[in-house]
């Protein structure tokens, strides 16, 4: 089957001809298949955030090309816009945007702007706040009278009501509380199984996407630098160090264990972990 999105080559400079020309993208690569989760890594400044408002989109590539089921993006403006619709992006501080009268708006805004028929925007609304935690007395809410997590849920929700095949979140995480997290990224993994989704995921927290993801693309310097398993990326915890990037906590752990001479594995899942020091101990009985 082939990939439901691929990127070939993409470059992409600002202010191009002037003083504060900056490369944000050079020459990146990767194909992304359905259903994945992907997170993606890097230090601020790296391109992620410029990467994602490519896949939908957003920002059209200097050069290079985003296609979507093997059609260019930019190709025709009925796809453009199309795209925009298939591959759904969640900003970081997404409610900021928030500026319906009611919660229930905000919601429908999307389908609204795909051109549904009513008794599909409604059902569409109903299935994204109930996937995101939204109950049906909050939908008659104004989204300004919600915390901060609900609010969020609720511009996750705007997006997730056009039920995009892929999902694109920049930081969905960022400022909530450790419960607001786990609660929003259980969110995420549900319509990502409900719809068979793609998942990708920019994100600071090493933890999240050592457990949460199948696959890591790592960003430095404009360059996509890795792209592999969570295993096989943090097998490279020092070189992700020296990049500025954070590692898993337990990788930290038994990265300190090697530079003792420890014969041990890189690992980020307490499992991993406990398997690690089994086998250590395992050969230590043995010696």
């Amino acid at each position: 089957m082939a990939p439901i999105l691929e990127v070939q080559n993409l470059q992409h400079i600002y202010s191009v001809g002037t003083p504060f020309e900056h490369i944000a993208l050079d020459n990146v690569s990767f194909a992304v298949e359905r259903g994945e989760f992907i997170g993606v890594i890097g230090h601020t400044g790296s391109g992620k955030s410029t990467l994602m408002q490519h896949l939908n989109g957003l920002l059209k590539p200097t050069s290079g090309a985003v296609l979507l089921d093997g059609k260019d993006i930019w190709s025709d403006k009925a796809l453009t816009r199309q795209s925009r619709f298939r591959v759904g992006l969640v900003f970081q501080y997404p409610e900021y945007q928030l500026f319906e009268e009611t919660v229930y708006k905000d919601i429908a805004y999307g389908p609204k702007n795909m051109g549904l028929e009513p008794d599909e925007i409604d059902r569409r609304v109903r299935e994204a706040a109930g996937f995101v935690g939204i109950t049906g007395k909050q939908l008659e809410m104004s989204p300004f009278d919600l915390s901060g997590g609900q609010k969020r849920r609720v511009a996750i929700a705007g997006v997730i009501a056009m039920e995009p095949e892929v999902l694109i979140l920049d930081e969905p995480t960022a400022g909530l509380d450790p419960v607001g997290r786990e609660e929003i990224l259980s969110n995420i993994e549900s319509y990502r199984q409900a719809k068979n989704a793609t998942v990708m995921m920019v994100s600071h927290s090493m933890n999240d996407v050592a457990r949460l993801t199948d696959r890591l693309l790592v960003m430095s310097g404009a360059r996509l630098v890795m792209d592999g398993t969570p295993d096989a990326v943090f097998s490279h915890a020092q070189e992700l160090l020296d990049m500025g990037l954070d590692i898993p906590e337990l990788t930290r752990v038994f990265l300190q264990l090697q530079k003792m001479g420890v014969d041990v594995p890189s690992v980020y899942t307490m499992e991993q972990a406990v398997d690690a020091l089994r086998k250590l101990k395992g050969g230590a009985a043995n010696a």
